[in-house]
């Protein structure tokens, strides 16, 4: 792990205020914190972001933790109170960027909306993240990432055809929202930067229209064609072969050889050279209309060699192809090494590896620099120094629940 003295990163000097809780909001703070921005995590006083007692735990801690608030401060404040509220209005005053995924509505009634912000800090970027975004019919309702994936239109072509839609095993809404929201941040700084009067905007991210970005072509091929994309399982609509295949010991593999030239090389190791010539075959819109039978085809030859074989040859004779892997087997993998994905940090004397957070960067590198803060552990410091409040009257709030 670098130390905090380790070369510059792109967004050192930027200040960013995260309220809010579990995943979307947090998850784009985390990114910013990664390259260099210093990251004041407010949480409430008394049990802090759920996310520090989810899922898999170890010493009563969320091992998710120490990754998801890595590089953060963390503060505690009551925002149901109004010394809370008055606090975190000074907090956001000395701020760049504010990222908040409460409900729409919920920070206008804290007296804490854009509009009021902008009076004392026009320069602020207010990131805001919600369900269904802040307009719209829809706004109020309650937006957790499993219904707004649904909502988004990604659980309609996850699965397979006439049985209910999959969810992965991840909240991937929230996660694509988080990236979302960073993005938008990071394009209103640069028109920060670029404008003439240096005044921030808000960035306004809705989970489900993180999820509608990702779908492709089904918009258009809607209106002009009528045409609803459906789930179609391990296969890919329209794109032919790119699907599994078993090998002889019961593992299965991933082939994508969808350009002409990479099925011609297919072809040529499974001993048929002349299927890329044929014209049922010839290219991807020929091979399209054969897609059940050409998946036999090439299912029957991987399934007489063992997984390494037939991704050696495949390898090797340049056709895009690979295992389905677990995380065991990340761990076990090179490439994973060689790309630098695992970053160890220590947790109560442990030591404990968690993802680095890509774009890697050629000069610029992101880091982290310590893992997940202790609920409250950085009072003192932002609170006492950076506000000027004295430590009795740190502990005065303390007492009252304030902090």
């Amino acid at each position: 792990m670098s130390s905090p003295s380790a070369a510059r990163r792109p967004l050192d000097g930027l200040r960013v205020i995260e309220v809010g809780q579990l995943l979307a909001g947090p998850f784009a703070a985390t990114i910013l914190g990664y390259f260099g921005a210093e990251v004041i995590k407010v949480e409430p006083p008394a049990e802090g972001d759920p996310i520090r007692r989810w899922r898999a735990l170890k010493n009563g801690k969320a091992l998710w933790w120490a990754s998801l608030a890595r590089n953060k401060k963390c503060v505690t404040l009551d925002l149901r109170k109004e010394e809370g509220r008055a606090l975190l209005r000074r907090l956001i005053d000395k701020s760049d960027i504010l990222v908040e995924n409460f409900r729409p509505g919920t920070m206008e009634k804290w007296g804490l909306g854009p509009a009021a912000i902008k009076q004392s800090n026009p320069a602020l970027i207010y990131a805001r993240i919600s369900g269904y975004g802040q307009t719209g019919p829809y706004a109020l309702r309650p937006g957790f990432a499993s219904v707004c994936e649904g909502f988004g239109g990604f659980r309609y072509v996850n699965g397979f055809p006439g049985e209910p839609s999959v969810r992965p095993n991840l909240s991937i809404g929230d996660s694509l929202a988080g990236i979302h929201a960073a993005l938008g941040i990071l394009l209103a700084y640069i028109g920060r930067l670029r404008g003439e009067t240096g005044e921030g905007q808000v960035v306004d991210v809705a989970i489900f229209e993180a999820i509608y970005n990702l779908m492709e072509s089904v918009v258009p091929e809607y209106d002009g064609l009528g045409l609803v994309r459906e789930a179609s399982g391990s296969t890919l609509t329209g794109i032919v072969p790119s699907n599994i295949y078993p090998t002889a010991e019961g593992k299965t593999i991933i082939i994508g050889a969808n350009t002409n030239p990479m099925f011609a090389r297919l072809c040529e190791l499974m001993g048929k050279p002349e299927m890329a010539q044929d014209p049922r075959y010839r290219d991807n819109v020929s091979r399209v209309e054969q897609q059940t039978q050409l998946d036999a085809m090439i299912g029957a030859w991987t399934a007489a060699l063992p997984q390494a074989e037939v991704l050696a040859k495949l390898e090797a004779a340049g056709v895009a192809a690979g295992p389905i892997y677990s995380v065991a087997d990340m761990f076990k993998d090179p490439q994973y090494h060689a790309r630098g994905l695992f970053e160890t940090v220590t947790i109560d004397g442990e030591p404990l590896k968690i993802p680095a957070i890509i774009p890697q960067l050629g000069t610029t590198p992101g880091r982290t620099d310590w893992p997940g803060a202790e609920l409250g552990e950085h009072n003192a410091q932002v609170l006492g120094e950076l506000l000027g409040l004295s430590g009795s009257e740190l502990a005065d709030m303390q007492a009252r629940g304030v902090v």
